[in-house]
């Protein structure tokens, strides 16, 4: 019986030789699977490769489990680590937010359309629920954590409970400000995304927009990336700017500025929820539609 309604994701990375593509074509072809979209990258620096395929069973009855264990018999002597999986399973995710709520806002509005699908376990804030009385948030679990500098670790403890208790498989921090510990950040390495704003030059501390708008910045934008031990500088997902001018005050700097955080954080969340994000060090490759 085949399936070809149901299509599943290959995403693969290995030292790069020759034979790859060959051995990956062949086992689907000899399991009775048509590739519908193929991707690949040879980082030439790294000498690595990376792949990503998806496929469908157009003949016999191939299941994910069975042949997600008979590809690693493919795996293993190119030294791939790889993952396969079904393009309709929908991960779960849990957001974390403070008091400015756009990404959030955003992220909840393009998963109730549909637009981002995913399993959506729970919402961990360090403001309480009334915070986002203006938003839709019915039906979703709701984590008020407080914190302070003395509580830092213990909230954190609870922020990875939660986590773990949701079996979350990606946390998005969507403009969350606080800033992990080394600790927390190891746990979540390569599944937790988190969006900033990016400026050239970079200005840190209070008030960036309006020190930006003192040094007459024409360019601003945004940086989603994945959360590292070294604060805002972890692998890059996805980049956006957008010009400005010597008209544009503070206030539209800030307005314009959380226009390309939605954007941005958005998008880098939609391609790892599709495989499309594959980690390269301190880079990523991505492979975008």
């Amino acid at each position: 019986m085949s399936h070809p309604d149901l299509q599943f994701i290959l995403t693969l990375a290995c030292p790069n030789r020759p034979g790859i593509v060959a051995g990956v074509s062949t086992f689907l072809f000899q399991h009775g699977c048509n590739i519908l979209e193929a991707q690949q990258f040879d980082d030439t620096e790294s000498g690595r490769f990376f792949m990503r395929t998806v496929f469908n069973v157009v003949e016999g009855e191939a299941g994910l489990e069975a042949l997600r264990a008979e590809f690693a018999t493919v795996a293993e002597p190119f030294k791939a680590t790889f993952s396969m999986r079904s393009k309709d399973e929908k991960r779960r995710v849990l957001l974390l937010a403070s008091k400015s709520d756009h990404c959030l806002a955003d992220l909840l509005y393009r998963w109730r359309i549909g637009e981002i699908p995913m399993d959506l376990v729970g919402i961990v804030s360090n403001h309480p629920r009334e915070t986002y009385a203006h938003l839709d948030i019915d039906g979703i679990a709701f984590h008020h954590l407080p914190v302070t500098k003395a509580t830092k670790l213990e909230q954190e403890r609870d922020v990875w409970d939660v986590f773990k208790s949701s079996r979350a498989e990606l946390a998005v921090l969507a403009r969350y400000m606080q800033v992990l510990s080394d600790g927390l950040a190891a746990k979540l390495a390569g599944r937790c995304i988190n969006i900033h704003h990016s400026f050239l030059p970079g200005f840190k501390g209070a008030k960036p927009y309006h020190q930006a708008h003192a040094r007459g910045v024409k360019l601003i934008g945004a940086t989603a990336h994945y959360v590292t031990s070294d604060l805002d500088e972890g692998p890059i997902i996805e980049q956006d700017v957008e010009r400005i001018s010597h008209q544009d005050q503070p206030d539209d700097l800030v307005r314009k500025g959380r226009d390309i955080e939605r954007r941005v954080l958005a998008r880098a969340l939609s391609w790892h929820l599709q495989d499309r994000v594959i980690l390269n060090g301190s880079k990523t490759v991505v492979f975008r539609d």
